[in-house]
């Protein structure tokens, strides 16, 4: 099969290649997905350059997400599971192989449904964002009726965040850096949008919530936000911090504001995420998804020998929006939104 990998750390154009490796054979609980899309995360970026472990195999083929068709399955797993559209989650999490190749073995529960309304581009922008927004969102409750804030509004997490809190019946405020960006927020379905450059925060926040603050915060950078997110926080609520921008980065939590305010801080790494909470999530994304609200913004689309490019594209800030690797044969070349 063609596969992208790498086989030592460092700069995408450097140590990522393209060739022709030995096509997965599913085992016991495994199906083996023919991949259409693959999608690439920060996780992914930061794995191949080395800020969050050193390799733990001589040859890594990236990404965790993607989406496809099961082709076989492996002894335990029903064979009415073969022909499948399926979105994928953690298909490199503890293995050597991820979905950036024609195919890929993953455990039968890593390889969700697809809905019919659904398409592979969206289905390979679900998994880490999907799974990491939803846990920020529900791990403390139904959102009906209450409040949400989101830091970072037009990217990847934060999006998803949004499609999801308002599904659920919240009512969603977004923070962004510009114009641009507050475009991508309101059209993710952010009822207010504020410029954190240009905009009092949180006395907007205050003046739109009846001077009672937001019931959850999702939080990209905690470091930069907390005094602002215990600000805008009504007594009791959660802020849920899933990001971090720079190896080492350690932040003081104003530990006597948080008491007053009854703070309750989340941290989550989706990997270390209960799977009862993951497949919480699958129902609440597939609920989404069937009601066609889900609708992820695709910033950058590339064939699979482009692959070196979109890490360099996604490294490096240059897109807004989901950064995926078009993979089956046949299909379309690069597309930017």
């Amino acid at each position: 099969m063609r596969a992208i990998s790498y086989d030592r750390q460092g700069p995408a154009a450097d140590v990522l290649t393209l060739g022709d490796l030995p096509c997965p054979v599913p085992q016991e609980g495994e199906v083996l997905v023919r991949i259409h899309v693959s999608g690439i995360n920060p996780t992914d970026v930061k794995a191949r350059t080395g800020f969050s472990s050193t390799m733990a195999y001589e040859r890594v083929i990236p990404h965790q997400d993607g989406a496809g068709v099961i082709e076989a399955v492996g002894a335990g797993v029903s064979p009415t599971r073969i022909g499948e559209r399926v979105w994928i989650f953690e298909a490199q999490s503890g293995r050597a192989a991820g979905t950036a190749a024609e195919f890929v073995a993953v455990p039968s529960g890593n390889a969700v449904l697809l809905p019919a309304n659904t398409s592979y581009e969206i289905g390979a922008s679900l998994g880490i964002p999907a799974l990491t927004a939803h846990r920020c969102l529900f791990a403390d409750g139904d959102l009906k009726g209450r409040s949400v804030l989101v830091h970072g509004g037009a990217g990847v997490v934060g999006s998803a965040a949004i499609h999801l809190a308002k599904w659920a019946g919240a009512w969603v405020a977004a923070t962004v850096l510009d114009a641009a960006q507050g475009a991508i927020a309101r059209e993710a379905g952010a009822d207010l949008v504020l410029n954190l450059r240009e905009d009092d925060v949180a006395a907007r926040i205050m003046e739109a919530t009846a001077g009672v603050g937001v019931d959850r915060i999702v939080d990209v950078d905690l470091v930069a936000n907390v005094t602002l997110d215990l600000a805008c926080l009504t007594k009791g609520g959660v802020i849920s911090a899933y990001a971090m921008r720079n190896a080492g980065d350690e932040g003081a939590i104003p530990l006597l504001q948080a008491m007053i305010a009854g703070a309750v801080f989340r941290f989550v790494y989706i990997y270390t995420v209960p799977m009862p909470a993951k497949l919480a999530a699958i129902e609440g994304i597939t609920a989404c998804l069937k009601a066609d609200l889900y609708r992820p913004r695709i910033g950058l689309i590339v064939p699979l020998q482009r692959t070196a490019e979109a890490h360099l594209a996604l490294e490096q800030g240059a897109v807004t929006g989901k950064v995926l690797v078009r993979v089956a044969e046949g299909e379309k070349g690069s597309i930017i939104c």
